[in-house]
């Protein structure tokens, strides 16, 4: 058996001493979208014109359930919690599409019997009924990427829906689903504050249980890293965090995350789970993997092209790369995660994911707490306003630890 599928060379001997394995989430990834936003540095490849979109979602489909069958050893006895299917554009696929994959899914793994089923959808691929079709497939919960209800700000984003579109989508979706999120951008080329409160008041006035809020950042190896816009200055972009803040706070919403703002009992799970340190399977062109075992921690990277992962998928080979995380690098990659909590973590869950002993981080620690970035007690460290502020700072005193 290809070592990186291969259970028993996970379970060997290691440095670390897990005593519990954590909760553990599917994420699907759908990596096609109408057109590529100028922003997005995420594996996402436009579907060409002539390609049949019945074949190409069946065989991907396909590929997609030999992936998951061909991971099953690494999972096993262990019940999925979360399943998020991303992009791309996953809306894209037909109900009919993702009823399969939903099915196929239920019928290889144990889903949990309240498992959240998110799906990314976006307001360019909407028709009257389509959510209402995704509710019946087995989607429990949808995620709608509008960035803007501001037409000049969408066309400078490169999307492909405008304002009437987005309006409609949120509408149905509100209509159909007990939870939704709708993902929003600030700070967006030529935005004024009075810009972004307005874009706040449109999302709020659906009365949306969940809203992410992401700054535009300019990432490499996209179309606005070679032809950068002109974005507002910092002091500006903070004015609209704060914007931000009071609004959804006014609204019910509490900003329990970095980015994400939620109503009581409407947290997502999947994301919840990345944060806690987690493990998660990802399957789909590009996917990543965290897997955890009795003595170490496993990363995997699925083929990034969709036509070379669908081709190493059915041969039951869909993992191009498999890296074992060091104990080192295990720190720093907790915090990355548990510090963008606004509840912070427990200090035994810090024990229970890595499988090392306080000490690894109680340099880091001290040091946050002396600068103000961190509150403590006894069981749970967290981030303080100002810890939020400078999250990378924070952050980055855990590289400090690879001594």
């Amino acid at each position: 058996m290809n070592p990186m599928m291969d259970p028993v060379h996970a379970m060997r001997p290691g440095v670390l001493q897990l005593s519990s394995l954590p909760p553990l989430s599917l994420y699907v990834h759908l990596p096609w979208c109408i057109k590529k936003c100028p922003y997005c540095d995420f594996n996402s490849h436009e579907f060409r014109d002539g390609a049949d979109p019945v074949s190409t979602q069946d065989a991907y489909i396909q590929a997609l359930l030999a992936d998951l069958e061909a991971s099953l050893p690494l999972i096993w006895g262990r019940s999925i919690q979360t399943v998020f299917l991303g992009g791309g554009t996953p809306s894209l696929f037909s109900p009919e599409a993702i009823e399969r994959l939903v099915s196929g899914i239920r019928a290889r793994v144990r889903l949990a019997p309240d498992a959240e089923i998110t799906m990314e959808a976006n307001p360019g691929t909407f028709e009257k009924d389509r959510f209402k079709a995704f509710r019946q497939a087995g989607i429990t919960r949808l995620s709608i990427g509008v960035q803007s209800f501001d037409n000049a700000h969408l066309k400078a984003l490169g999307r492909v829906h405008d304002r009437d579109q987005a309006l409609a989508a949120v509408t149905e979706a509100a209509q159909v689903f007990d939870t939704f999120n709708l993902d929003l951008m600030y700070a967006l080329p030529g935005q004024t504050l009075e810009g972004l409160t307005q874009d706040i008041a449109t999302a709020l006035a659906f009365a949306p249980p969940h809203i992410s809020i992401y700054h535009l950042t300019i990432e490499p190896n996209t179309v606005f890293a070679k032809f950068p816009p002109a974005l507002p200055e910092d002091d500006l972009a903070y004015d609209m965090m704060d914007r931000i803040t009071e609004r959804t706070g006014l609204a019910g919403l509490e900003r329990y995350e970095v980015s994400a703002y939620a109503k009581p009992g409407h947290r997502c799970a999947h994301n919840l789970n990345y944060w806690q340190f987690g493990d998660y399977l990802g399957i789909g062109a590009g996917a990543h993997s965290k897997l955890s075992f009795a003595h170490r921690v496993l990363r995997q990277v699925r083929y990034r092209e969709p036509a070379l992962y669908m081709q190493q998928a059915m041969k039951g080979e869909p993992v191009t790369q498999s890296t074992e995380v060091s104990r080192q690098d295990l720190p720093f990659e907790f915090m990355l995660n548990a510090l963008r909590l606004r509840a912070g973590f427990e200090l035994a869950d810090f024990v229970d994911r890595t499988g090392l002993a306080m000490t690894s981080i109680q340099k880091g620690l001290a040091e946050a707490e002396q600068l103000g970035l961190i509150g403590r007690d006894l069981h749970r460290v967290w981030p303080t306003e100002k810890g939020f502020d400078f999250l990378s700072d924070l952050q980055a005193l855990f590289l400090a630890e690879a001594d």
